[in-house]
């Protein structure tokens, strides 16, 4: 017999071998019919959809199936309000099996019953509004398809809205929903408890090993007799939280104390590392490449006196610095001192600066204020012109208002500045001079995700010249966050071939960016602005492009491709587009 009549015989045979039921498995499909609204829930939670089975079903296996079918989709529809669906199957076309699922009438509220007891239900003070907006704000109204979420979630809510404020104790005494299938009606019952007024009582702090409690009263906690409110405690918590001295913290109150007319603020501390060592890496378009070692002690001088020091190398610019940031004093205010020695070149400008300070800041609520007493020493070495020094203990104030929804990714509010600084000849300085600084940024939402910034700034150093003034008193602007399309502070004033500040200032921008799904978006702006010694000879240079917006942790990062109409010359700048 030939070869190869051997070898198809074999292949006849075992292909006659193969089980039946495997064949029919092929076909076999567990198709569900259901209205496509309802879809997405059973396709989501019913794991035994659109699946082959290893055999062929049989009959009792398809019984055995539906019966399984018929709990599990009843379970599911009756979370959306749907208590009496008809499930079937049927033989598919083709083979496999079909499960037909009618949902029929809707659940809707007929009726709600809100009972309240509790010390709300005094007739006294503000209760009374108080129940009655409660109620208004039901979230589940009469009329509305009854869903099992939309049930929790208004009970939740009508918790809530006691619990955080006054009645910390406040629970759901009662609930219940009556469903009627036939006519597809749900009555709906709540009985709420407030329990009593709850107002704050003393500190009870555990965890302090390095620092003492007199620290943690510096960060403004509840006053005892101050009416309970979850914001407060969370206002607290978070401010002890954003510190150096803590890695975890959590603030509540007892909920079950025996006296709520002044129960215990319970602070629970992890006091974090007090030192830590750090290396970072960067690059910038203004200054270059970035390398930088950092170290922290907050138990500095084994006090709760936050040290901050670090070198800083980049391509223009190097520096040294230390701060020691001192615990708020119980009034709010917030005192630094520190010094800082650098040296920069940039526009054919090189500075070098030794200087000692200290700082006041006093925040309150969106606005900050900010006093600064400093002494500095300056070398100027400009490219091609004389070299110069200059000395200056200089007072300076500034103020700032940022009203924005976010502070990393801003779309809606605005951000003013305004600055006031100068310095005396009476008063170890070179020179009298004044400086006045201003800038405004406006956030505007647009279509759908997109947003409008405007931004303008403006300053003048009041003195009779430039000569002996600090390059920090003056003004250069362009690059990253300023006029684009320039290099970093390439506009001001000539002097040999360097770049040096002038005594006025003034810059505007326009841009609009466009956000897609996710976190991508595009942006296109243009700039003008200009820095000069002369108000007469004061001209505004252009500048514009457009590039991406990628939303990282730290904010909008921007990448522009931006041409400066002065030099005729293309840029690739980037930066963190906050609200700064």
């Amino acid at each position: 017999m030939p070869r190869h009549s051997c070898v198809l015989r074999l292949l006849l045979v075992l292909f006659a071998l193969l089980p039946v039921g495997g064949a029919l498995a092929a076909e076999e499909r567990i198709v569900l019919v259901v209205p496509d609204a309802l879809r997405p829930l059973l396709e989501k939670h019913l794991d035994f959809l659109d699946r082959r089975p290893e055999q062929a079903l049989d009959a009792g296996g398809r019984i055995a199936l539906l019966r399984r079918a018929r709990k599990e989709i009843a379970e599911m529809l009756a979370t959306e309000g749907y208590f009496s669906p008809a499930i079937e199957g049927e033989e598919g076309d083709g083979g496999g099996f079909r499960i037909i699922v009618t949902p029929g009438r809707r659940t809707t509220i007929a009726r709600v019953d809100l009972h309240f007891v509790g010390d709300l239900t005094r007739a006294e003070g503000p209760r009374a509004a108080r129940l009655a907006a409660l109620k208004d704000a039901w979230g589940l109204p009469v009329g509305e398809p009854f869903r099992q979420a939309d049930w929790d979630a208004a009970k939740q809510r009508l918790l809530d809205g006691l619990n955080t404020r006054e009645y910390a104790a406040a629970m759901i005494a009662d609930s219940h929903a009556v469903i009627d299938p036939e006519s597809g009606s749900a009555t709906l019952a709540v009985e709420v408890d407030s329990g009593p007024v709850f107002r704050f009582g003393p500190l009870e702090v555990t965890g302090l090993s390095d620092y003492d409690q007199a620290l943690i009263e510096r960060y403004r906690p509840p006053t005892p007799g101050e009416p309970y409110s979850q914001e407060r405690l969370l206002r607290f918590q978070t401010a002890l939280q954003n510190t150096a001295y803590f890695a975890s913290v959590v603030v509540d109150i007892d909920r079950n104390s025996p006296t709520p007319e002044a129960a215990p603020v319970r602070v629970q501390l992890t006091e974090a590392k007090p030192r830590r060592f750090g290396v970072g890496f960067g690059m910038s378009s203004n200054t270059g490449y970035r390398v930088e070692t950092s170290y922290r002690d907050a138990h500095f001088l084994n006090n709760a006196h936050n040290l901050v020091s670090g070198i800083r190398i980049e391509q223009r610019r190097q520096l040294g610095y230390a701060d020691v940031f001192l615990p708020p004093s119980l009034s709010g205010y917030l005192d630094s001192v520190g010094v800082l020695a650098e040296h920069t070149n940039i526009s054919g400008l090189q500075t070098q600066r030794q200087s000692v300070g200290v700082v006041r800041t006093i925040p309150s609520g969106n606005i900050e204020n900010r006093f600064a007493l400093n002494y500095q020493h300056e070398v100027l070495s400009p490219d091609d012109s004389l070299k110069s020094s200059r000395n200056a203990l200089t007072a300076n104030w500034s103020w700032t208002r940022r009203a924005v929804d976010s502070i990393l990714n801003p779309r809606d509010g605005q951000v003013i500045n305004l600055q006031l600084g100068g310095a005396a000849q009476a008063l170890l300085s070179d020179r009298n001079f004044a400086r006045l600084y201003g800038r405004y940024q406006l956030f505007l939402p647009a279509i759908d995700r997109d947003v409008i910034i405007l931004r303008a700034e403006g300053g003048v150093t009041v003195a009779s010249s430039r000569d002996g003034v600090p390059q920090d008193f003056l003004f250069r602007t362009g690059g990253a966050q300023s006029v684009r399309g320039y290099a970093y502070q390439s506009l001001g004033v000539t002097d040999g071939s360097a770049t040096v500040g002038g005594r006025y200032l003034a810059v505007t921008s326009a841009e609009y960016v466009h956000w897609y799904k996710g976190d991508w978006g595009v942006a296109a702006f243009i700039d003008a602005g200009n820095a000069n010694d002369e108000r007469k000879l004061f001209k505004m240079n252009m500048g514009y492009g457009f590039g991406p917006r990628w939303k990282s942790p730290a904010g909008p990062i921007a990448v522009d491709l931006a041409y400066g109409q002065r030099d005729h010359r293309v840029r690739l700048q980037f930066a963190v587009a906050i609200a700064f």
